[in-house]
């Protein structure tokens, strides 16, 4: 059994590990639209603002939501991106590295 000393010992010690461990639980920042990586990219936060004239294989109906490299649920409205790491995309965005989920 623990002694309440040695618990007022430890209370320094978990403080700390809660304290390193909540920068893990904070929200990854959304993608600039004007970062160079997604310029290059063409990534837009509204699939709807593509430009349809620079990136003929985009469709209707394509959105980082449906795309096998969204790391959201569907129903979100942002998530992560395999293309973005440490950065999430709208859910309604859209890029020219999207691939259909199977």
């Amino acid at each position: 059994m623990t002694s309440r000393r040695q618990f007022i010992q430890l209370l320094p010690i978990a403080a700390g590990t809660l304290a390193a461990a909540r920068p893990a639980f904070a929200q990854a920042p959304m993608v600039d639209e004007k970062s160079p990586q997604a310029t290059a990219l063409g990534y837009v936060a509204d699939a709807a603002k593509a430009d349809k004239a620079k990136y003929k294989q985009y469709a209707a109906g394509q959105l980082c939501s449906n795309c096998a490299l969204f790391q959201g649920k569907a129903a979100d409205a942002a998530g992560g991106c395999g293309i973005f790491p440490g950065k999430q995309v709208a859910a309604k965005g859209w890029c020219s590295a999207y691939a259909k989920k199977a």
